[in-house]
């Protein structure tokens, strides 16, 4: 334990005594647990003072008090929005004191608060609130025996720009310099395009991913998804398998819904706006996750994906040409190139999420 560097004036006090004493100063320091300066720079006060209590610091005194500090986290906790500027006005309209807006921050970062981006929620409704609480009630007594049962799918977010952007790129610059070279980040208009892909998992099988091109209809669903995909997979599962899909027009078009009493699907009836209750959602995270690791898509992925121990072959993917609806990557222009080596990345990254997990 490294030796302290400060005491209390009762340590002070103790100290003074053992040094009249006739005790030593290493001695003394010992016995406090403070290194020998301590104790020989207290001697040289005490003697040229008189005191042992420290000199009173010069420096900027503070402006605010601690009835205003609390008074600056409490508008920070009972609006989490506000700004450091709008706490500061506030501040100065009850006390009359004027700070500036870096006060605010240093006093809230003194409380442990900062500031950070909020997590994106989903608007409810009265009714959409009563109709989540309605099925967690109806399911919070369900074993695993019946959540095995389930194939949950997802197709509504699961779409991956080819060039993200959030805005939280920096760059160093100097004044006069925003148009210099180096410091300009190309972008393509629009993201580059993006790739939107459907998939279903369960604790046993799960569907190849499939790449959806265009918009996506109730005819469409049910003839590239329903049939070839879902209902293999049910079967697979069990005569008792559910099918869980969201309440997207696709999903719940006349023909998709003839189509799934005719094959005797059991359908799980989903709460709408309730995305965050589908466990498919915590894996499309991890995916864009893995996905923005390797951005932007290289020529080679199995150079960048050999370190993970990840395979590339057209056995580990599970796909084929058809599936993807794309000729060869050598007969593309860049924006389809681009869009065929993500989606490829995208079905090498999602086998490894699935080798790596035992459910």
């Amino acid at each position: 334990m490294p030796p302290r560097r400060k005491l209390s004036d009762l340590d002070r006090g103790r100290a003074i005594g053992w040094l009249q004493d006739g005790v030593a100063a290493r001695q003394v320091a010992q016995r406090l647990a403070v290194a020998p300066s301590v104790i020989i720079r207290l001697k040289q006060r005490f003697h040229a003072t008189g005191r042992v209590q420290e000199r009173q610091r010069s420096g900027r005194p503070r402006v605010t008090t601690q009835r205003e500090d609390r008074f600056i986290q409490r508008q920070a906790m009972q609006q989490r929005m506000a700004t450091a500027n709008n706490i500061r006005q506030r501040l100065q309209a009850t006390t009359n004191t004027v700070v500036s807006g870096q006060t605010i921050r240093n006093r809230l970062r003194n409380f442990g608060l900062r500031a950070r981006r909020p997590v994106r929620g989903t608007t409810l409704t009265a009714n959409h609130r009563a109709a989540r609480r309605a099925w967690c009630t109806q399911h919070v007594r369900w074993q695993r025996q019946q959540w095995v049962q389930v194939l949950f799918t997802d197709i509504d977010e699961s779409r991956f720009c080819l060039e993200p952007a959030d805005g939280r790129i920096r760059v160093w610059r100097r004044r006069g310099e925003r148009f210099a070279e180096g410091a300009v980040l190309e972008r393509q208009r629009f993201g580059g395009g993006s790739v939107m892909v459907w998939g279903g998992i369960s604790t046993r099988p799960r569907t190849p991913l499939y790449h959806v091109v265009g918009n996506l209809t109730g005819v469409r669903y049910q003839n590239e998804i329903l049939q070839p995909l879902v209902v293999p997979a049910l079967q697979a599962i069990g005569p008792r398998a559910i099918l869980q899909d969201d309440n997207a027009p696709p999903h719940r078009s006349a023909a998709v819904n003839t189509f799934i009493q005719q094959a005797r699907v059991n359908r799980m009836l989903w709460p709408a706006n309730s995305s965050d209750l589908n466990p498919i959602e915590h894996m499309w995270d991890e995916l864009c996750h893995r996905v923005q690791q390797h951005h932007p898509p290289p020529a080679n992925l199995g150079q960048l994906l050999a370190p993970a121990g990840v395979e590339w072959s057209s056995q580990s993917i599970h796909m084929q040409p058809d599936q993807l609806h794309a000729p060869t990557m050598c007969s593309m222009p860049g924006t389809q190139r681009r869009a065929h080596a993500l989606l490829t990345l995208i079905h090498i990254v999602v086998n490894s999420i699935f080798e790596g997990c035992h459910v």
